[in-house]
């Protein structure tokens, strides 16, 4: 008996042992995860509890779940839950949390876009403007540019999905969760545990790269189109670029895209509505379509040049991450890819080939310069207004980067945050966003080539973000999972992009710089 009370009495003061250090634990990692820090992941047992506002907020809205300890220690007797656990987990597979403090739920905080949704902005985002550019690229390639716009779609595509795959580990079970949250953070793991931040740095500047490099080709399509419709007036393409940029000063005020996201939805289908015209007039010269001149010919010096502009015309890869993991059934993304994809594909080279076959050798750059006067004044400003409206889209993204990096980055923030208390924007936050619409305007100035600023763009940033990363992203962090002819497929796509991207980066500058030339001596 003394025997039975001894072992019971012991068991009353190990259970109250535990009970005190799992408590004091819970606290001391529950305040360590609203710092932002992430916890070590129980090895005894996973459970889901629900999540702050503070880490929702830190984390940019991706859904982080709560992982519990097993019965023995999170129910102990006659105390109830414990009060909250510091174990974190990015899944989607448990259960949903009950509430926020907020009183809402997180779907309600963060509503999910369907599967249709998110191939619309798929489509957006590789059916756009720079499609114009396409039958220039068939200019100097032929058929060999045809099949081009093919394999870029191909490759694209899945290294699109290779790059979603690096967002998912395996847990002890062998269920795929969700570890990363960006393109960034794929590139930090990457480069851990040495450089722990390079390989962000480098996916920022790229990013960064891209966006106000886009930002340059709407102001210089802009000044393009209006040149060309009203050639009868005295006013030159740089003229027309100012023109264009004095209506685009009041980005520098924008807060948010909510405004200018109304407008969007109308400007691609405006956008789609003008290729149909344009494809119809093609049509009707069908009678006169010069097949004689596509051959399997390239133009050497120029050739690269288009691969960077069908390139460029299919980058997406960058806001891909975030994509899909606001999708209601991210099972569905590799579906969404593949149809987005194939009817790019076909879209771009139909009206590639088509407009190609209309107008021959005469081809321009912007191939609506190619169109009757009648016709192209109106289509050109509905496009000038595409491009305008456009705009805020790459600008906002390029300073939202650029505070987050130098003035938002607490403690490590370069310069002092460009908001106030109040969220008002204070003046060196208002001169950064003047600085990088006048910039924009001086490129476009100074360089207003649209095909070649485009291939240069498609291949430096395109390429790398497209193609080169993505791959070595996949090769690095999936390594030990991949099948023989997934390494085959990465390898291939990286010494491939890479060859385009450095030929394509040589013969860009190249003609930059003739063209710089011809103007001065112009």
């Amino acid at each position: 008996m003394a025997h039975l009370i001894r072992h019971k009495l012991s068991n009353k003061l190990t259970n109250a042992a535990h009970t005190v250090s799992n408590k004091s634990q819970a606290k001391v990692s529950g305040v360590f995860a609203r710092l932002g820090f992430q916890a070590a992941t129980d090895e005894e047992g996973l459970g889901f509890a629900e999540c702050d506002d503070l880490d929702y907020d830190y984390r940019q809205g991706m859904q982080m779940d709560v992982l519990q300890g097993e019965e023995e220690g999170a129910h102990v007797e006659g105390d109830g839950d414990l009060d909250g656990d510091s174990h974190y987990q990015r899944d989607g597979t448990g259960p949903r949390p009950a509430s926020l403090k907020t009183g809402g739920s997180l779907d309600e905080d963060k509503p999910k876009i369907t599967t249709w949704e998110a191939g619309w902005n798929v489509t957006n985002a590789i059916q756009g403007m720079f499609v114009l550019g396409l039958p220039y690229a068939i200019l100097h390639g032929g058929y060999l540019g045809l099949f081009l716009i093919i394999f870029a779609a191909v490759v694209c595509c899945y290294t699109g999905k290779i790059l979603i795959a690096c967002l998912y580990e395996d847990n002890e079970d062998g269920i795929k969760v969700r570890v990363r949250d960006s393109y960034v953070d794929i590139a930090n793991a990457c480069c851990a545990p040495r450089f722990p931040a390079l390989g962000g740095h480098v996916v920022n500047v790229a990013q960064i790269i891209e966006l106000v490099m886009t930002c340059i080709l709407y102001v210089v399509v802009s000044g393009n189109l209006m040149y060309n419709s009203f050639p009868g007036f005295p006013v030159s393409q740089k003229a027309w670029s100012v023109v264009a940029t004095a209506a685009l000063l009041p980005c520098a005020f924008l807060k948010n895209l909510k405004a200018v996201s109304k407008f969007s939805l109308l400007c691609t289908m405006a956008h789609f509505v003008i290729n149909v015209l344009v494809i119809a007039y093609c049509l009707s010269r069908a009678r006169e379509w010069a097949w004689e001149k596509v051959k399997f010919y390239i133009d050497v010096k120029k050739f690269p040049i288009s691969i960077g502009i069908i390139v460029f015309s299919y980058t997406s890869q960058i806001f891909l991450p975030s994509l899909e993991g606001n999708m209601h059934r991210p099972s569905e993304f590799h579906c969404m890819m593949d149809w987005t994809h194939i009817s790019a594909c076909v879209l771009k080279g139909l009206f590639a080939l088509v407009a190609y076959l209309t107008w021959a050798d005469a081809t321009k750059e912007v191939i609506t310069d190619n169109l009757p006067s009648t016709i192209r004044a109106v289509v050109n400003i509905f496009l000038v207004a595409k491009a305008l409206l456009s705009y805020p889209l790459p600008f906002f993204a390029a300073v939202e980067v650029l505070e987050k990096s130098f003035f938002q980055d607490g403690g490590r923030a370069v310069f002092p945050d460009c908001y106030g208390p109040n969220g008002q924007l204070k003046s060196w936050g208002l001169g950064l966003r003047v600085t990088l619409v006048v910039f924009t305007l001086l490129m476009a100035v100074f360089v207003p080539h649209f095909a070649l600023l485009m291939g240069l763009t498609g291949s430096l940033t395109g390429a790398g973000l497209c193609f080169l990363l993505p791959s070595l992203f996949h090769l690095k962090l999936q390594w030990r999972k991949l099948l023989w002819h997934h390494v085959f497929f990465d390898v291939a796509i990286f010494v491939i992009g890479g060859i385009c991207a450095i030929s394509g980066f040589i013969h860009s500058v190249e003609g930059l710089i003739e063209a710089y030339r011809y103007n001065i001596h112009d």
